[in-house]
């Protein structure tokens, strides 16, 4: 006869904390060194922020105050938003200055963008003979300092009779500033597909209608990131604009506004709208075209 035997129960023991796995550690540990990396980035750039948007945000409040409050209260606010000081730059010249800036950078955007283009699709998608010696030799102009060249470009405007006009500054601010658009516009055309190019060349396009129909609308990013670096080059340029400009109507608006500033002697006020004016259309241009600005240059200097 077989007995039971009867056992206890065991003893429900209790189980001590474990420690969590290395694994889980590392991961906490290193979400935290991101969100303390992603604040540490985020205060950076907004002191960087604040120290490029507090100037002009002075130079706009300057604006609107009288010379008491520019000396008296240069961090303050203006006392009444006074227009009249814009009326007064307005009618110092401004407006003419402002319109010479205009024709001579978009002229030279115009002429950049397109000599580039038409050089970079020849460097890279026609068999040009010599093609990497001339590639050398574009950028090598980047190695040229424009001051070092004033004494000859100042002779070589008078003989051909540009001096003193708009063309002096188009031709240069055109010619000093290829090499740098062609190896950015180059370096985007290499990273191209040329199975779209050779479609449309089987389809019967000729190589000029590949040019304008498919490269350059596949190249609009790095063509808007040209434009308006050579927008922002030509729009502040004083060298060729102080020495190869006499006449006071041709004048652009870094030399008229010292100009300008000689005339109203300490009428700060008036001088600070003159620079308002002159900033705003950069401004507005980096605003609106940033987007395609950053991806041209980030598409560009990747490939």
């Amino acid at each position: 006869m077989t007995t039971t035997t009867n056992v206890p129960p065991a003893t429900v023991a209790s189980v001590p904390d474990v420690a969590p796995p290395a694994s889980a550690t590392r991961r906490r540990g290193a979400g935290l060194l991101r969100r303390t990396g992603r604040l540490l980035v985020t205060g950076i750039l907004t002191l960087l922020a604040l120290v490029v948007l507090y100037p002009l945000v002075w130079m706009v409040l300057g604006w609107f105050k009288n010379n008491a409050e520019v000396f008296g209260h240069p961090w303050g606010l203006p006392g009444a938003f006074r227009w009249g000081n814009y009326v007064d730059a307005w009618n110092q010249g401004v407006v003419r200055y402002l319109g010479n800036s205009v024709i001579v950078t978009l002229a030279s955007i115009v002429l950049v963008t397109l000599f580039s283009a038409w050089a970079a699709y020849g460097l890279t998608r026609l068999n040009v003979p010599l093609a990497q010696p001339a590639l050398l030799v574009i950028l090598g102009g980047l190695m040229l300092s424009p001051t070092v060249a004033i004494i000859p470009l100042f002779r070589l405007l008078q003989d051909l009779h540009i001096y003193d006009t708009y063309w002096a500054l188009i031709v240069l601010y055109t010619a000093f500033r290829i090499p740098f658009t062609v190896f950015l516009i180059r370096a985007y055309m290499l990273g191209l597909p040329r199975e779209v190019e050779e479609a449309a060349l089987i389809d019967g396009a000729t190589r000029w209608q590949t040019f304008w129909r498919v490269i350059l609308p596949m190249c609009k990013p790095i063509l808007v990131s040209a434009a308006m670096l050579q927008a922002l080059f030509a729009w502040n340029e004083f060298v060729f604009a102080l020495v190869f400009i006499n006449h006071d109507n041709l004048k652009t608006l870094p030399v008229g506004l010292v100009a300008m500033q000689s005339r109203l002697l300490t009428n700060w006020p008036v001088m600070f709208a003159g620079l308002t004016i002159a900033s705003l259309p950069v401004v507005i241009l980096f605003v609106l075209g940033q987007r395609q600005f950053i991806r041209g240059l980030a598409e560009g200097t990747g490939k």
